[in-house]
């Protein structure tokens, strides 16, 4: 069946043009006439019958429909840029796995370990890319997320890898030469977040036996590294998950003040789409994923929340 698709220049010279809103300098970007550009437009709202710019004196503005076309375009033609880099870069290898990773924990859990992923699967590519909410695997290249939250994720498969501790970390500099404090004299000190979890200082306070403590104040930072660095810095004392600081720990760069633990109820978790449960580049990825995780479960006794543990039942 022949679809009825235009043809691609048209299409590059309509999302050029609407991000720009200019003709002119879309011709520029694109190494054309405006005249060609302009005809190109023309050609292409011919085709689909619907105005897609409003042509006012010399300006041009989207129309309605035009600036709904024009993101559907944009995100379509970055799909096929994508998915043609990623061919001419590969070709003739076992496979590429798309991952879409968790900032903070790609950097300082997943990528220390990929040197035996690739050991182990020398042909396979690992192609990393953020994404810190979930999404639609339908509308993405990606073959599977690393997930933290609850094991549901619509069309997908939910692999278990591990729970969260929570730890208070700082700098040996804040304490002025003592190791551990109470936690009411931590509660003095200046207190550091992260964005999305406004509420992790009041909880940890709960578990130390203090709820009439205001946890709320103090600054704020959108990922976990950059508490890690705030605190290294000697800002204040920050909540992060334990394995974020396994090395700056050991090192002495940071201690943990006091040894109270928040357990998160939420957990990771490898995902994937149903429909790519055969993919052998993905069984591979999956295969040393879930060992990799089995391993450092078993060596740092991590603590499994009760619907991470329910989750790991029913897939057994």
């Amino acid at each position: 069946m022949r679809r009825r698709i235009p043809g691609l220049e048209l299409l590059a010279a309509f999302e050029t043009a609407a991000r720009h809103q200019s003709f002119t300098r879309a011709a520029e970007e694109l190494s054309l006439t405006q005249s060609a550009v302009c005809r190109q437009i023309a050609a292409l709202e011919d085709y689909l019958g619907v105005r897609l710019f409003n042509r006012i004196k010399k300006r041009v503005t989207l129309s309605e429909a035009g600036q709904l076309y024009a993101k559907q375009v944009r995100e379509s033609l970055k799909r096929i840029e994508h998915d043609t880099l990623s061919l001419m870069a590969h070709r003739g290898s076992g496979g590429v796995v798309e991952l879409a990773v968790i900032p903070t924990f790609a950097t300082r859990w997943l990528i220390p370990r990929l040197v035996s992923f690739h050991e182990e699967n020398p042909s396979i590519t690992l192609d990393l890319t953020t994404r810190a909410e979930p999404f639609m695997f339908t509308d993405t290249p990606f073959d599977a997320a690393i997930h933290f939250g609850d094991p549901i994720w619509p069309g997908a498969i939910t692999e278990y890898l591990f729970g969260e501790e929570i730890v208070p970390v700082c700098s040996p500099s804040l304490l002025k030469g003592r190791v551990q404090i109470t936690p009411e004299e931590l509660s003095r000190l200046p207190l550091l977040h992260q964005s999305a979890r406004p509420d992790a200082w009041r909880e940890w306070f709960e578990v130390a036996g203090l709820s009439h403590v205001n946890a709320m104040g103090g600054a704020r930072y959108e990922l976990f590294s950059m508490l890690v660095e705030a605190a290294r810095a000697g800002l204040g004392v920050a909540l992060v998950p334990r394995f974020f600081v396994v090395g700056e720990i050991a090192s002495g760069q940071l201690l943990t003040p006091c040894p109270y633990v928040l357990h998160n109820q939420r957990s990771y978790y490898l995902v994937y789409p149903e429909n790519k449960a055969d993919s052998v580049p993905l069984a591979a990825f999956r295969e040393w994923m879930c060992r990799q995780a089995a391993a450092y479960r078993a060596l740092a006794g991590v603590w499994t929340s009760p619907a991470a543990q329910q989750a790991t039942l029913s897939t057994e």
